[in-house]
């Protein structure tokens, strides 16, 4: 028996697998979740049209019902938006522009967040005290107030920007209070486990503190940012399409779930309803895998809820 084989089959042997397989929320949640992911990610080769291709738009196919209806169209299958453009495409564009905007922000904000929670928890004393209260200010203001405020001065001080630093303004802006969870949540579980005996046999030993906390102290607080992590993604989707909605999140030449949500809400009570409900039901499936994935993940890892 290879290495490779004997891999899969300790998988399949594992609580973990086990677990999810005996899920059907999980494993449902799963599959949708893959779905998306392939349909966002896929779109430049399975998508039916380049809806950001201005040269391939036709005004005079503005509005189509979705193929079912009398006045639908085979090439359109869920209908066109007021500007031509395929929905069913726009969607699986819009969708990964949602989902790179979530998980970059969620990747910064654990970054930020676990590295100055391990440290005020490993250390303590003033840079506890200083940290925690960053934390406490951070947590005073509404995130999505802080994240509009980001985006607001971002583009007043880059007003011509160029996409990529819009997005990154736009991360930046989501990020800036999602660290906070990670920061408390991670000094919680490390004040925990610098008292171990593992911890005080590697500090009499004289291994310096910074690969402590590496080597030791971080693997063993992981679970609980895993779990909070998968959460967040469904979070920060969440605020990208509703900064988006209000008109400051990415640059209309991009547009996100958010931003289709927005234009077909100006068509919703004219009878063009597809223009809003399409784009609205993907973020909808992607948030609600998203959750039940964390929740099956938080079950998995935490014994006492099992």
């Amino acid at each position: 028996m290879t290495v490779a084989t004997a891999r899969r089959e300790g998988w399949r042997d594992s609580e973990v697998w086990h677990s999810f397989t005996g899920s059907p929320a999980a494993m449902g949640a799963a599959v949708v979740f893959a779905g998306c992911l392939i349909a966002a990610f896929g779109a430049p080769w399975i998508a039916p049209h380049n809806p950001f291709d201005l040269a391939s738009l036709d005004l005079m196919s503005s509005r189509l019902p979705p193929a079912w209806s009398a006045e639908g169209q085979r090439l359109y299958p869920l209908g066109t938006d007021d500007q031509g453009r395929d929905i069913l495409s726009a969607v699986m564009y819009g969708a990964r522009i949602s989902l790179l905007v979530g998980m970059a922000s969620v990747l910064l904000s654990m970054v930020v967040g676990v590295g100055l929670g391990l440290l005020a928890g490993f250390v303590g004393g003033r840079t506890d005290a200083l940290i925690m209260r960053v934390c406490d200010v951070m947590l005073s203001f509404p995130s999505i107030l802080v994240a509009l405020l980001i985006d607001g001065v971002g583009k007043a001080l880059w007003p011509n920007a160029h996409d990529l630093l819009a997005f990154s303004v736009l991360v930046l802006a989501i990020s800036l209070t999602g660290w906070v969870q990670y920061a408390r949540t991670v000094r919680g579980s490390t004040l925990v486990e610098r008292q171990k005996d593992y911890v005080q046999a590697a500090r009499v030993i004289g291994v310096a503190p910074l690969r402590i906390m590496r080597r030791h102290v971080l693997p063993n607080v992981l679970g609980p940012v895993l779990v909070l992590a998968t959460v967040q993604v469904a979070t920060a989707i969440i605020t990208e399409a509703t900064l988006s909605f209000l008109g400051v999140g990415v640059p209309p030449t991009s547009p996100s779930l958010g931003t289709l949500i927005r234009t077909g809400n100006d068509f919703l009570f004219s009878g063009e309803w597809w223009i809003t409900v399409f784009p609205g039901a993907m973020l909808v499936l992607i948030a609600l895998s998203v959750n039940l994935l964390g929740d099956w993940l938080r079950d998995v890892l935490n014994p006492r809820l099992r």
